[in-house]
């Protein structure tokens, strides 16, 4: 299966990741068996039995009743990949860059806070895994470990982006930025959907809010030496109050209520360009061309299409019919991302086609460290590679600027799955 000397091999600038089925087909005559099978349902099912209550409904819970995630899921449904035959694959390369970092594949690890609830190691796997494989990786600031720790673990070489929630209290936020900047964090995300949580009745039901309770404040907050200084002047010893430490770290610098409006966010481009020297400045979380239009107006580095994977707004509209929108309006403007509802090769390839430059999965590193750790992240990632690899093999798209809209057809919106399947 898969000749292991075939051409492509010597072709290519990162490894064939498409060896990979070759080996598991393998495996058994050696007695070894993978941690657990990726397909997206399966690993889902055995997330939710290896994680805690609280950790799986954290992690599988949407805004309202799904809706937003529904329609993520179905627009990936509505456009249909047209293969090609008889073109020479023995090019194939999966490799990219973005703002200028050279990453083997145009797939990065997407921002998700508290890891630590998924898997001790919490964020230190993901940023290790995608270190050894060279993609992108991207720390949220709601995470567990420190900025300072994942970095380390993501090392020296490593790609790897800062997300910030924007915390009201500017020297937060500026303590935040330079530690980001002095670990090598190479660009900035700014997230832009979520200054609150949404409504998310499995977690509302159970209280499932761990900075309240066993999560506290996590050493990325414990370790802000600004944050620091404002426990010390409101008297709060993480020691012995680490609920009302949590509380007070993510009520009043993550997910906090307040709001910021365009006018505002010169002053951010500004501190974030002047402490990193000149380092990208990203949106993340646009959904309106007009947005996206402000945005690049604003000048703006690039922009990651999201809805929070429907995390956010119940009932609102599937990014990736909001990409499509975005990359005809300014597409040739500003590097543009895409996030919210990948689950397979198919996926990434479809987003690709639409316009993205780039895409942040989720849920699956997400599960796979819930279900594997620090092998289950590596499994899961690789296989995800493995699959696309071959999907540009059998569908006839070698380099990656030949996925594109004539890669795909659409079928109208409104077009559902046939039958009643579940939506993973």
């Amino acid at each position: 299966m898969s000749d292991p000397n075939n051409p492509n091999i010597n072709n290519r600038s990162t490894p064939q990741w498409g060896l990979m089925q070759r080996e598991l087909f393998w495996a058994p005559n050696e007695g070894k068996h993978p941690p657990f099978n990726t397909d997206p349902d399966k690993l889902k099912e055995t997330a939710e039995d290896r994680l805690s209550k609280r950790g799986w409904l954290y992690s599988s819970c949407n805004a309202g009743l799904s809706w937003t995630h529904y329609a993520n899921r179905l627009a990936f449904y509505r456009h249909q990949v047209i293969p090609r035959m008889l073109v020479d694959t023995h090019h194939r390369d999966t490799a990219t860059t973005i703002f200028g970092h050279k990453v083997a594949a145009p797939i990065g690890f997407a921002p998700i806070g508290i890891n630590r609830i998924y898997h001790p190691t919490g964020e230190l796997s993901p940023a290790k895994v995608a270190g050894e494989l060279n993609l992108a990786y991207a720390l949220s600031s709601a995470g567990s470990y420190s900025i300072e720790d994942v970095a380390e673990a993501n090392g020296d070489g490593g790609v790897r982006f800062y997300q910030l929630y924007w915390s009201p209290d500017d020297a937060v936020t500026l303590s935040m930025l330079r530690r980001a900047h002095a670990r090598g964090y190479s660009a900035l995300l700014l997230t832009t959907d979520t200054w609150q949580l949404a409504w998310r009745h499995d977690d509302v039901a159970m209280g499932n809010y761990a900075f309240y309770h066993e999560h506290g404040a996590g050493d990325l907050g414990l370790g802000d030496p600004a944050f620091r200084e404002s426990l010390e002047q409101k008297g709060l010893d993480p020691e012995k109050n680490p609920r009302e430490v949590g509380a007070e770290w993510i009520d009043k610098h993550i997910w906090h209520g307040h709001s910021f409006s365009w006018d505002r966010l010169p002053w951010l481009m500004e501190q974030w360009r002047s402490i990193s020297g000149g380092k990208p400045f990203c949106i993340k979380g646009i959904q309106s061309v007009p947005d996206a239009k402000k945005a690049v107006e604003m000048g703006v580095d690039g922009i990651v299409v999201s809805n929070h994977a429907g995390r956010q707004v119940d009932g609102a509209i599937a990014s990736l019919d909001a990409l499509e929108k975005i990359v005809d309006a300014v597409g040739d403007k500003t590097y543009i991302m895409f996030d919210s509802g990948i689950r397979s090769a198919a996926d990434v390839f479809k987003a690709l086609a639409l316009g993205a430059k780039f895409v942040f999965i989720g849920r699956l590193w997400v599960w796979a460290l819930g279900a594997g750790g620090e092998e289950g992240v590596r499994h899961e990632i690789k296989a995800l590679l493995a699959e696309f690899d071959i999907m540009m093999n059998v569908a006839g798209y070698p380099k990656l600027d030949e996925i594109n809209r004539d890669a795909i057809e659409s079928l109208p919106k409104g077009t559902y799955f046939p039958g009643t399947p579940k939506i993973t």
